[in-house]
């Protein structure tokens, strides 16, 4: 038996959505994208702006821009935004998370007519950090990522460290790409580290890919594919979502460890050379080591040398085994 508006509009009542947010998301269902005219003259009973319920709409994540024409508003697979409100009310709002995800899917038999289409969402344009911020926000247990530019969502990455306090757990692998990224590796890197992130870093990374709570994945070409990337895609629950996890796992496993400790006291080693080898490990240039440290090229190559020369090497790499050895990474 399908579900009538009015028991639909009750379920939403329930999940924190307002009476004309209920309108709106209600009519999206029934047309599909439509333009904010379009759902301000067809919604004329309303206690707020147009702008203003669409703008709830998007924060709840059950609607977003169409890519194509930012005027335009659909409806997105709600489960990201349901997540994030049962966090608080999980026990109440079983049976209405059912009847959202069952409606969506009527919606797209009905208006779509597609049977695998919501398993692969393309986003592109400015809807890209709106739908990462949307899904990341409803994670509940663990983010595995493999990071490398471009960057989406620029800064210090304050959303990380405040899901690590509440118990999220982070695998991050970095390319060496980001952390020649300037400031990239002080400003966002190390402080996610210091606050609990796993991290490591491989040479070459085969794409950008973050996998939430192994239910959910966003993936694009890293910067080695593309100058300018522009599209995302959103896996669901698949047998390409397994191979994406399945990619990520291998790479952790033959990636460098880079520690919170770069930075430590250690009788062996002053915290400059410390912080100079697990930045040789993420393969970054000598002149972006130089920099991040902040000191000249003659004076990293002084210290370089006076590392060789303690452990009896070499190589960079025979340096590298060394360090490895004595747990210096």
């Amino acid at each position: 038996m399908s579900t009538t508006d009015t028991e639909r509009a009750d379920h939403l009542r329930v999940l924190g959505l307002n009476d004309d947010e209920i309108k709106v998301y209600q009519h999206l269902l029934r047309t599909g994208p439509s333009s904010i005219t379009e759902l301000d003259e067809a919604v004329p009973d309303r206690a707020e702006s147009i702008d203003a319920t669409l703008k709830g709409l998007v924060q709840a994540g059950l609607a977003r821009r169409s890519g194509s024409d930012h005027s335009r508003y659909l409806p997105v697979p709600p489960d990201a935004g349901l997540e994030a409100m049962t966090l608080r009310r999980e026990s109440e709002l079983k049976q209405a998370r059912i009847e959202v995800l069952n409606a969506y899917d009527e919606f797209r038999r009905t208006v779509h007519n597609e049977s695998t289409t919501h398993l692969i969402e393309v986003v592109t344009g400015n809807a890209i950090v709106e739908r990462i911020r949307q899904i990341k926000g409803g994670a509940q247990r663990e983010i595995l990522a493999i990071d490398s530019p471009p960057y989406y969502i620029g800064g210090p990455n304050q959303e990380e460290i405040e899901h690590l306090k509440r118990g999220v757990s982070y695998r991050v692998v970095y390319s060496p790409e980001s952390v020649e990224v300037p400031g990239y590796l002080t400003e966002n890197i190390l402080p996610c580290v210091e606050a609990g992130e796993q991290a490591r870093v491989l040479p070459d990374v085969p794409a950008k890919l973050t996998i939430i709570d192994g239910s959910i994945a966003f993936v694009s070409m890293s910067v080695r594919d593309t100058d300018v990337n522009r599209s995302l895609l959103i896996i669901r629950p698949s047998s390409l979502l397994t191979a994406l996890i399945g990619m990520f796992e291998l790479c952790w496993r033959n990636a460098l460890p880079l520690h919170a400790s770069v930075g430590a006291e250690d009788d062996r080693l002053e915290p400059i050379e410390r912080r100079l080898l697990a930045l040789l490990a993420t393969g970054a240039a000598d002149d972006t080591i130089a920099r991040t440290l902040g000191i000249s090229r003659r004076t990293f190559f002084r210290y370089l040398e006076r590392l060789m020369n303690r452990t009896g090497a070499s190589t960079r790499f025979q340096l590298a085994l060394h360090a490895a050895r004595e747990n210096w990474l």
